[in-house]
């Protein structure tokens, strides 16, 4: 928990009255009334550890753990922005992740009957590919060496990471996420062993999902030909590829606006938890109509 002692002067930091609605964004990847909502959102989860220590309030633990996922730097370096002491980031980012990850269920959904004709449209205006209601990849979060099992998540790079499959919708909204398998663990299996391959499985969808020639082919998931050999084989890669462009800048989306992801210094389990979290935090900001672009570089976290 938060020990009050572990807290430096959280009054010298008011990032919501020290800064513009701009500035915030750059910082947090969240704008003043979209905090607002968030502290009302995880208050049931966050504000009994609040009372306990007399310590942080919801709305500063949720600031710390922002810009802990925004810039993705060191706990000591976030603390001293923040006006806390590293221990207490560190207990702040565990607390929140956990929460937002528990609300993973309410926020990223398949299409439903009722949305599957939209998601149709939105793909088909974006690659001309027609029946498709979804775009499936893996991208692997890097983390530091796990204590146990090392092995596991040494990726076909050479690097540590837990290996994450995303399905996303043309307007890059997250519709299904598997956040548990280390990196060496191959796309097509996190696939075949996910509830998602049993559902369209058992009940197969009125629609189809894109996937690269790493995934197989299936009923309800198409790949592109190996070999075009014809020019309609060819255009239909041409628009699979186009289509299926809506995961790769997904992926690219996700870890600029939450630069953790590119490197995380914690064990498995946490890292999946952080993971999990940015992906409820990114599909609520795209819900709400926020600004994708890459944030300005050449500003300071």
């Amino acid at each position: 928990r938060i020990s009050s002692l572990a807290l430096i002067c959280c009054s010298l930091v008011r990032p919501l009255e020290q800064y513009t609605t701009e500035e915030l964004y750059v910082r947090f990847r969240f704008g003043k009334a979209d905090i607002e909502y968030l502290v009302n959102l995880l208050r049931p989860k966050l504000q009994h550890r609040t009372q306990r220590s007399h310590g942080l309030s919801v709305e500063d633990q949720i600031l710390i753990a922002l810009r802990f996922y925004a810039c993705g730097t060191f706990y000591q370096v976030v603390g001293d922005y923040m006006g806390v002491v590293k221990s207490a980031v560190c207990d702040v980012v565990r607390d929140v992740s956990i929460a937002l990850a528990s609300l993973v269920n309410e926020f990223v959904s398949f299409p439903k009957d009722n949305q599957i004709a939209q998601a149709k449209r939105s793909f088909f205006l974006l690659g001309n590919m027609p029946n498709t209601i979804g775009a499936i990849d893996c991208t692997h979060v890097h983390i530091q060496a796990p204590r146990e099992n090392e092995w596991e998540f040494i990726n076909r790079k050479g690097r540590h990471s837990i290996n994450v499959q995303l399905v996303c919708d043309a307007d890059l909204i997250i519709t299904n996420c598997v956040v548990k398998w280390p990196g060496s663990v191959h796309d097509a299996r996190i696939l075949r062993e996910s509830a998602l391959y049993r559902d369209l499985q058992t009940n197969r969808p009125d629609g189809v999902i894109l996937g690269d020639s790493a995934y197989p082919l299936l009923p309800w998931l198409m790949t592109p030909f190996l070999t075009a050999n014809t020019p309609a084989q060819a255009r239909f890669n041409t628009a699979h590829c186009r289509a299926r462009c809506a995961i790769e800048r997904l992926n690219g989306v996700l870890k600029r606006r939450f630069a953790c992801l590119n490197y995380l210094r914690a064990e498995p389990q946490k890292a999946c938890n952080i993971t999990l979290a940015c992906i409820v935090l990114h599909n609520i900001a795209t819900k709400h109509f926020l600004d994708q672009s890459d944030p300005n570089p050449t500003k300071k976290f």
